[in-house]
């Protein structure tokens, strides 16, 4: 804004005492301030209020107001609330360093000038950003990207002091002004965002984490994949990416929430320009799985791999090894699935996929360049290339896989290479299971690593095997890995419920109502005494106890259930009993 517009506004109370020349000159900030030099705090083209307590006599204006010019401000507006009248010295200072001076009435605080020139700074500067996001617009939809969406990202900082970042339906960061944002603060967001599209709030949605407070304003994917307006929510609300921008918008005039619409299309256009992109790998993918599924020769499959590898591998050549992974998203209404056709689950597994076989460690839109999925009725299936340096992170967590995989190798694992089931979900498992919500699930099977093309129907046989036996768990967001189906976890799956319950009622209810009765601690006993191999020993230290009180407890177990826990045959029975349960 310009110096001439605020005596223009009769409620700033505002008189014109030296400057008329200099009326033009551009305000971009306002400082209070009443030391006898600021000019560390002054950055150029600041309205000065000053209350002149720095002034102890006529000679200290000159020095002052020499401060203020050489700092290259706008103005200087003095406060008639402490002195009456603005000291003539000061006057002429301004005079002398054609620096405008104004005088405040003594009715006017300080305060009201403030938030007038930064609401009118503000107005202007984000007036300026909507030409600048609509000229990059232009650009973006006709020709190169030009810089992508890092550069409207920057513009929101320098312009408008808004950190932004582009964050997929997972948390990981696609694009960033700045600071990158942590992992785990991203995943947070996207999970709030993605509760707040399934409960139908209207964005920007506002999410508080760690005592700072973001709005997450939703990307529609508007190119030939979008789904139209009237279709379900469920069919987009896991594919699509979000801004999140640190501030609170709930406050914020039309004006600003329009130019944040008109950045987040923007972005939108760049996101359907990289899902083009991948048409070449999803033909590709889709090429490979018919021929596999209807049988094709090996020479034949092997053939389209080659030509897949130089595509998915840039500069290798050929892939060494091959692993497959299966996804599907089923979704319920009323505990009842849902009918056939009623969502389509299949494209959104198919962009889930490739999202979550996107290394998490790797920022950027274009990490997902090695990722080929196909989807064909519910389910989506990946063909993932493994290049001979590729092999298992040394930081996943087996233990805590192996825990809900029930008792996957850690050891084994950890010299295989390629993808592990559990290792997959655990940065996404948080924000897919808000986005889920409390009618859809996602289940997920990887197969071993296969050396030729005569693998590959194996291989996604086994990796559908895995998938059914994670939806068999219980849970949201549930994966199975190869080595599960060389184990009793294959079985277990598919035992009828009935059998099931009648299994599990006769060995463990007897337990169960004692626990109840005497809080004895019995079943958590009975999956120590087991996980511990009968180590009597190990066993007793792990639950905290003397030997003698565990030697009472497996006694009791033996004499309310029949069984004997030295026998091979009784503890296997137990072992499957608590599986199934």
């Amino acid at each position: 804004m310009r110096l001439r517009a605020l005596l223009e506004t009769d409620a700033l109370g505002l008189r014109l005492l030296g400057g008329e020349d200099e009326l033009d000159r551009t305000v971009r900030g306002v400082m209070t301030t009443d030391l006898r030099d600021p000019s560390r705090y002054l950055s150029g083209g600041e309205l000065v209020l000053t209350g002149l307590a720095w002034r102890r006599d006529a000679a200290d204006s000159e020095p002052f107001v020499r401060i203020l010019a050489g700092a290259g401000v706008a103005g200087l507006a003095a406060g008639e609330a402490e002195l009456g009248d603005i000291p003539a010295d000061l006057v002429e200072a301004c005079l002398h360093h054609r620096l405008p001076l104004f005088a405040v009435h003594e009715t006017v605080a300080f305060a009201t000038i403030t938030e007038y020139v930064v609401r009118q700074v503000s107005g202007e500067r984000a007036g300026d950003l909507a030409a600048v996001v609509d000229r990059h617009r232009r650009l973006m939809t006709s020709g190169p990207a030009g810089g992508g969406p890092e550069v409207v990202l920057d513009l929101l900082t320098s312009d408008l002091d808004l950190r932004a970042w582009v964050l997929s339906p997972t948390g990981r960061q696609i694009a960033g002004a700045g600071a990158p944002l942590p992992g785990p603060l991203g995943a947070t967001l996207a999970g709030h965002h993605l509760a707040a599209t399934r409960t139908g709030r209207r964005a920007p949605h506002r999410a508080a984490v760690g005592g700072t407070t973001y709005s997450l304003f939703p990307i529609r994917n508007t190119g030939r994949g979008a789904v139209p307006a009237a279709r379900d929510v469920r069919e987009s609300v896991l594919s699509d990416w979000l801004l999140a921008v640190e501030a609170d918008a709930s406050d914020w005039p039309s004006a600003r929430l329009d130019l944040l619409q008109g950045v987040t299309q923007l972005i939108a256009v760049e996101r359907d320009r990289r899902d083009a992109a991948r048409t070449v790998r999803r033909r590709l993918a889709q090429e490979v799985l018919e021929l596999v599924q209807s049988g094709a020769a090996p020479a034949e499959i092997a053939a389209r791999l080659r030509v897949a590898a130089p595509v998915l591998l840039p500069g290798l050549g050929v892939a060494p090894q091959w692993q497959v992974v299966v996804a599907r998203v089923d979704w319920s209404a009323s505990g009842q699935p849902a009918a056939a056709g009623e969502i389509a689950s299949g494209p959104v597994a198919q962009a889930l996929l490739e999202e979550i076989l996107v290394d998490p460690a790797v920022s950027g839109p274009d990490s997902a360049d090695r990722i080929a999925v196909a989807h064909t009725g519910e389910e989506a299936i990946a063909l993932v290339p493994l290049p001979a340096l590729i092999t298992a992170s040394p930081e996943h967590d087996d233990d805590g896989a192996s825990a809900e995989s029930d008792g996957e190798d850690a050891d084994a694992l950890a010299g295989e290479p390629g993808l592990h089931a559990d290792a997959l979900l655990a940065s996404v498992r948080e924000p897919l299971t808000a986005g889920l919500a409390d009618d859809g699930r996602l289940t997920l099977g990887v197969s071993a690593a296969v050396h030729s093309a005569e693998g590959l129907r194996g291989a996604l046989e086994e990796a559908r095997h895995a998938r059914r036996v994670a939806a068999a768990r219980p849970g949201r967001v549930c994966a199975a890995g190869h080595h599960e189906l060389a184990s009793h976890v294959l079985l277990l799956p598919f035992v009828p419920d009935d059998v099931r319950r009648a299994f599990t009622a006769r060995l463990l209810d007897p337990l169960r109502d004692y626990d109840r009765r005497h809080r004895a601690e019995l079943i958590e006993t009975l999956e120590a005494f087991l996980d511990c191999d009968g180590s009597w020993t190990r066993c007793a230290a792990r639950l905290h106890l003397h030997v003698n009180t565990l030697r009472y407890r497996v006694g009791r177990i033996e004499q309310l259930t029949g069984r004997d826990l030295s026998r091979l045959e009784d503890k296997l029975d137990f072992f499957l009993a608590l599986r199934m349960s």
